[in-house]
């Protein structure tokens, strides 16, 4: 049974799987091997550090394979964005803040837009500035989203609806080729999965993080803005991430306030973090967490993720 979609078509892929471009982790070895693996590698481009795309772009682009790069559109500015058009990326993918100053700019590119949506509102914006694809990203995400959103399935079901025919990726708690294949059932044209793929052999992450991930139970995660304030973040308050637990959780939870005036609980989690007591960065983690208990080639994943999809839809199709 072939994954043809909307998405794969229009991006030229296989499979219609793309990697959630997770900042600083999801680099060019990563996105390369979604992307060989025929799925679509996005790049975590983050904050569009120079450096870093200078390292990890030609990595993903030497596979001559459609890619991607993300960012976080609250902490980037039309510089950024107009330096990774530079490299010819198939699409640049917008998450989290206005993407208006950047629409015109990657559609005079021939770049496609991609745009991450957390609520309906959001939704609707997107399909005005005439995004080419839309994910919509559930509040089962791993990292940070929406604070009072709803959760996949029934967030899917409503972009699918307004959108019409404009390509849909599903986003949340999808770990395995069975959400994958009931994401295509809601009527979405793709996923897009982070977790997952966070616990990869190509995944620019701390061992002490893969191990989390593999030890992580989708009971022990939770959305909070509380790992933010600790570490100094300027996320926006209305983009609570979802890690698993931590310290520090444990100690301020409804006290984030009392922590963001305390400079010397501040100083207190730097020094935690610089003696090994935390984890270098929180762990960003979605509600499926339970699933992963593997670290394979994400090339390899792209190929099991599609397998057990096309198993699933050939037993739902004979009910």
């Amino acid at each position: 049974m072939a994954l043809s979609t909307a998405f794969t078509e229009m991006l030229g892929v296989r499979y219609p799987i793309a990697l959630a471009p997770m900042g600083g982790s999801a680099g060019g070895a990563l996105a390369a091997a979604v992307s060989r693996g025929g799925g679509f590698g996005i790049l975590g481009g983050g904050y569009g550090d120079p450096e870093w795309l200078a390292r990890e772009v030609p990595i993903v682009a030497g596979t001559e394979r459609p890619w991607g790069v993300g960012f976080l559109t609250w902490g980037i500015d039309v510089a950024v964005v107009e330096l990774a058009l530079s490299y010819g990326p198939s699409a640049v993918m917008l998450s989290f803040g206005d993407p208006s100053p950047y629409a015109e700019h990657v559609r005079r590119a021939g770049a496609l837009l991609i745009l991450q949506v957390t609520d309906l509102e959001e939704a609707r914006r997107a399909m005005d500035l005439g995004a080419d694809v839309i994910v919509a990203q559930g509040t089962e995400s791993g990292g940070h989203g929406a604070l009072r959103g709803r959760s996949t399935l029934p967030f899917v079901l409503a972009v699918v609806d307004l959108a019409a025919q404009v390509p849909v990726l599903a986003a949340g708690g999808i770990a395995d080729g069975r959400g994958v294949a009931a994401a295509l059932v809601l009527g979405a044209a793709g996923v897009l999965i982070g977790t997952r793929f966070q616990a990869t052999a190509e995944a620019l992450v701390d061992p002490s993080i893969t191990k989390a991930i593999l030890e992580g139970r989708g009971q022990d995660t939770e959305r909070s803005t509380l790992l933010d304030i600790a570490r100094g973040s300027q996320w926006p308050p209305k983009y609570p991430a979802r890690t698993l637990g931590h310290p520090y959780l444990d100690r301020w939870r409804g006290r984030e306030a009392e922590l963001a005036a305390d400079a010397q609980a501040l100083q207190g989690y730097q020094d935690d973090v610089a003696r090994g007591a935390v984890p270098p960065l929180p762990v960003w983690a979605g509600e499926a967490v339970d699933l992963i208990t593997d670290l394979p080639s994400a090339e390899d994943l792209v190929t099991a993720l599609t397998t057990q999809a096309e198993g699933a839809l050939a037993r739902a199709g004979r009910h």
